[in-house]
């Protein structure tokens, strides 16, 4: 959301006929009806239910961007779910759109858990055809509204 926000009030123009596209990918479930890597089942209920709760997060945090963009005249907005790796996902997602810039988040990962999970933000501009703009949130300043 913070990058939504500093794009819409650093990128987009009103009265632009730009289109926003706001694109959410959804992570596959990590585990299966049959066993998975621990030797638990789980039932299509449970798997039923645990899908249901990707749905709902998914269209909160799509709910939530599109309330941040209503205020936009002559913006177009449109909406990308996707299922997937998202560094792989927002790649092709841009490309098939044939964005001309694609603007996100970085979940600002110490060095270790970037090693361990890869960096999303990392992989798009290494991979993307278009260029990267990659909004850091800025530090907690331990309540200072100093910069």
């Amino acid at each position: 959301m913070y990058a939504l926000k500093w794009c819409l009030n650093n990128v987009i123009r009103e009265n632009s006929k730009d289109t926003l596209i706001l694109c959410y990918v959804k992570k596959p479930r990590a585990v299966y009806t049959s066993m998975d890597g621990k030797g638990y089942l789980f039932s299509p209920d449970v798997m039923a239910s645990m899908e249901k709760y990707s749905n709902d997060v998914a269209q909160s945090v799509i709910d939530k961007a599109k309330r941040a963009c209503k205020h936009l005249n002559d913006v177009k907005v449109e909406i990308a779910v996707e299922l997937g790796d998202p560094r792989d996902m927002i790649c092709e997602v841009a490309e098939k759109l044939n964005v001309d810039m694609l603007v996100m988040g970085s979940h600002g990962y110490g060095l270790i858990k970037r090693a361990f999970l890869g960096s999303v933000s990392n992989h798009c501009a290494q991979n993307a055809k278009c260029p990267v703009l990659i909004v850091k949130k800025p530090k907690s300043n331990g309540g200072s509204d100093k910069h």
